[in-house]
């Protein structure tokens, strides 16, 4: 996979990922700031003789726009359905009969023609195989252009053999569908609505020894469509009617994600929000359920039109000082705790970045002088030795946490969190002073105080 990434300025970045559905397929991650998106159009998963699969990162977009054209279909085996194609056009050749396969110019002609190239050549077979003129040109010029975005099958051939020059596949004029004998014919385009493919088809409809096989999905109303749903009295634009005798096939060769998919590619990029697109509401309903059930992530289906607004949580990205983690990831082997791990969050004055810092580094950053505070605290106790005077200094720690001091001359009152300097002066007299930080818990403090007269303890 080839990863390119475009800056459209500092905050606009646009980021393509190989699509896998036809030659030059693209999705697209777009992020603006801290927010993105994921448009994924048309894509394939499944990796096929002429293009690879779709490939994307890990990016968790706030939201996934997917397409679901076939949301409720799981397919079978590739190879089952290949040896499948192969059988029925060669039954209906070896009996006399004419194929046609309509598609559209790029993807499943391509595919198709690769695998009745290789059957043709392994069974030595004469009959021709025709695609719609023109189409044949341009489509295997730009596949030659673009080899490296091929299958990695063809791009390690592509030097002894272009697997897209064709010695079977001929382009295909007008007249010939008039000729007598067996033949196939890939045309243009792929539902049967209009073009040569439908002009073909009114042509050998009638016929019982012929066969159509449709390969990929048609949109409802069209002729393909109707041919899949079963009708065999098609009522043309010109207020005729044609009965249609020939064999018709359906068999799915579509170079769209079935359901299964859809969802891998869902799980494969972690959204926070999915949004389902180019599909039918009821299937798009069925996908929807399945989503959320299986990977808890909200799904809307907007119907055309229909405007739909998705709350977002930004990330902010916050540097850490150097200083600030030196002694925390020092002292402590397991997750820091928040009550023993306090820094300042600060914001540039462009707003260009956002640090967490240790207190001192902040003055610094703002260029102020640290002005040092001490005053006593007088805590009454009772008498009754060190122990019951320790337990009375813990209980004051632990239910206050904080001491607020109030200031006449201040106009704000100051939080001394922070360091505690305790001068022990006798069993029943004790003096303690408060340094601008942060109170820690008292432990082992029966021995500090056995061995020393005056500590400092911190968290």
């Amino acid at each position: 996979m080839y990863v390119l990434l475009f800056y459209v300025d500092n905050e606009l970045r646009i980021k393509p990922y190989y699509a896998g559905h036809v030659l030059g397929a693209a999705m697209f991650e777009v992020r603006v700031g801290h927010e993105s998106i994921v448009y994924t159009g048309d894509f394939n998963m499944t990796p096929d003789r002429h293009l690879g699969p779709a490939e994307i990162d890990r990016c968790r977009p706030d939201v996934l726009i997917s397409e679901s054209t076939y949301a409720t279909t799981i397919r079978d085996s590739k190879r089952a359905r290949e040896r499948d194609f192969l059988k029925k056009v060669h039954d209906c050749i070896n009996n006399g009969g004419k194929v046609l396969i309509p598609v559209f110019a790029l993807g499943r002609a391509q595919e198709l023609c690769i695998l009745l190239e290789s059957y043709w050549e392994r069974m030595n077979l004469s009959i021709p195989i025709y695609v719609s003129k023109g189409m044949a040109e341009k489509a295997v010029d730009y596949y030659k252009l673009f080899v490296t975005w091929t299958s990695e099958k063809i791009k390690k051939t592509f030097v002894k053999r272009n697997m897209f020059d064709f010695k079977h596949v001929l382009p295909f004029d007008d007249s010939f569908a008039d000729n007598p004998g067996p033949m196939v014919v890939f045309a243009t385009p792929g539902m049967l609505h209009s073009g040569q493919s439908l002009k073909i088809f009114k042509k050998w409809a009638t016929n019982e020894k012929n066969m159509v096989i449709m390969p990929g999905y048609c949109v409802q109303g069209t002729v393909g469509s109707k041919l899949i749903a079963g009708i065999r009295k098609l009522d043309l634009e010109n207020g005729t009617t044609l009965d249609v005798k020939l064999s018709v096939e359906y068999m799915s060769f579509s170079a769209h994600a079935d359901s299964k998919g859809i969802v891998q590619l869902i799980r494969n990029c972690d959204p926070r929000h999915v949004l389902f697109v180019h599909g039918e509401e009821s299937k798009m309903e069925f996908l929807k359920q399945k989503v959320e059930r299986m990977l808890s992530i909200p799904v809307l289906k907007p119907r055309n039109g229909q405007n739909v607004a998705v709350n977002t949580i930004p990330s902010i990205v916050i540097e850490t000082s150097q200083e600030l983690l030196k002694n925390p990831l020092s002292n402590f082997t397991h997750p820091l705790d928040p009550d023993k791990f306090q820094a300042t969050l600060f914001v540039d004055r462009n707003l260009k970045s956002i640090e967490l810092l240790r207190s001192d580094e902040v003055l610094k950053r703002m260029e102020w002088q640290p002005h040092p505070v001490e005053f006593i605290v007088e805590v009454g106790v009772c008498a009754g030795g060190i122990n019951s005077l320790l337990e009375q200094i813990q209980k004051e720690l632990v239910e206050r946490g904080r001491f607020r001091c109030n200031f006449k001359s201040g106009s704000t009152d100051l939080i001394i969190d922070n360091e505690v300097i305790l001068s022990v002066y006798s069993e029943k007299q004790l003096r303690m002073v408060f340094q601008r930080g942060r109170i820690g818990m008292i432990t082992n403090i029966m021995k500090i105080l056995k061995d020393c007269t005056t500590f400092n303890f911190f968290s």
